[in-house]
């Protein structure tokens, strides 16, 4: 089903929408053109400080970024996202992916990567509804996720979420 509004939405003028949304969290926002192999036709890149961000008073990192990105026409009826968690300095990525992979999992996954290596991916909530109300629900929850990023040896190895957080 779709919902009042999502017919209609623009890929420019949603992901303008986006940037203005992060605006209230990130230090630098800036929406860029997806690279070659990235789906979609853009990205929203907001730069962190992970210790404001988080609230916590001691984090590994003092640089990350989220990366929101979403696809509109898709071969089902509701749109592919990414919403990514990204520290350049440990090679970490964790986040939202709604795509049309790994079906066994649902509609969207939860993936935490290590580098160039998926370490792990759990099913997530499906939220089916206006992509700026996806951002809303996804942006509170991305804290409690990079915190649940369980670490052996310095190595990311997997994700253990605890508490009332939207999956």
């Amino acid at each position: 089903m779709l919902l009042a509004n999502r017919a209609n939405l623009q890929a420019r003028r949603l992901h303008e929408r986006i940037a203005t949304r992060l605006r209230g969290s990130c230090e630098t926002v800036w929406r860029r053109r997806a690279e070659p192999g990235e789906p979609g036709p853009y990205r929203v890149v907001g730069e962190v400080t992970p210790r404001r961000f988080l609230g916590i008073d001691a984090y590994p990192t003092d640089d990350a970024r989220i990366e929101i990105g979403f696809r509109l026409e898709t071969e089902v009826e509701y749109e592919h996202y990414w919403c990514t968690w990204i520290e350049p300095d440990r090679g970490l990525a964790v986040g939202w992916h709604q795509d049309g992979s790994h079906e066994e999992l649902g509609s969207v996954h939860l993936q935490l990567d290590s580098g160039d290596t998926v370490i792990e991916r759990q099913a997530a909530t499906f939220i089916d509804a206006h992509p700026l109300a996806v951002v809303a629900r996804r942006l509170p929850s991305l804290g409690g996720v990079v915190q649940g990023v369980t670490w052996e040896d310095g190595e990311p190895v997997g994700i253990e979420i605890a508490g009332e957080i939207d999956r």
